[in-house]
């Protein structure tokens, strides 16, 4: 298992090995986020691993930020976010 910075399983993401090879590996700056972001890096990303040094947010004692809860995937309705938002948090205090 491959996991991102914020608790997704890259290797089961669609775009893995083609259009992103994971956050960690593309340091933020995954194809989502060039195209979608300001600063063209993941904003989970940019503040785990640039600005606090952490491998994950789940080295966080505020897991899950605001950020965290506020980052929702425009395909999803708000039950799977929320869903996803505790998977997200459990993978990352169980493997982080």
């Amino acid at each position: 298992m491959i996991l991102s910075a914020c608790g997704l399983i890259c290797d089961e993401c669609e775009s893995y090995g083609k259009e992103c090879n994971g956050c960690i590996a593309v340091r933020g700056q995954t194809f989502w986020a060039k195209d979608m972001m300001p600063d063209q890096i993941c904003p989970l990303f940019n503040c785990s691993a640039n600005i606090n040094e952490f491998k994950s947010c789940g080295e966080c004692g505020e897991l899950p930020c605001k950020i965290f809860r506020e980052m929702k995937d425009p395909n999803s309705s708000e039950e799977e976010h929320q869903l996803t938002l505790v998977q997200r948090v459990d993978r990352l205090k169980t493997y982080s």
